[in-house]
This record gives structure tokens, sequence and C-alpha cells, in this order.
């Protein structure tokens, strides 16, 4: 079986709200992300669980094209 080279799906982030006041939970997937400060970028592998975690805090985080 022939994988598919997925080294370069990635996906970039940056945090442009505070997780200040935010439930917990929301809290935890910006760490999972890798962001916990202002205007933090971080690249990451595009997978679906990246994915459902970005759409978990959509309106703390921007997708950087």
């Amino acid at each position: 079986m022939v994988m598919a080279d997925t080294t370069n799906m990635t996906i970039t982030v940056q945090q442009i709200r505070s997780a200040i006041r935010r439930p917990e939970v929301q809290t935890q997937t910006l760490k999972g992300l890798g962001l916990n400060k202002l205007n933090r970028t971080r690249t990451l592998e595009d997978t679906p669980a990246v994915r459902g975690m970005i759409a978990r805090v959509a309106h703390l985080v921007r997708v950087v094209e």
C-alpha cells in the first residue's frame, strides 16, 4: 500500500483573542493547538482532529493563508 505524501499539508493558526473569561475547555483547546498568548502563530499538520479543534475555538483564532 502506497501512502500519499502529506508532508506539505499544513495549516497556520494565529490566536487573535484572549482565553480570559472563556470556558476551561476552550482554554485547554488553545493549549492543545500550542496557542496561549495573543498573536502567537503555529503551523500544524492539517488533520481532521486539528480542524475540529480550530472549529471549537474559531472565535479566538484565525487561519492564516
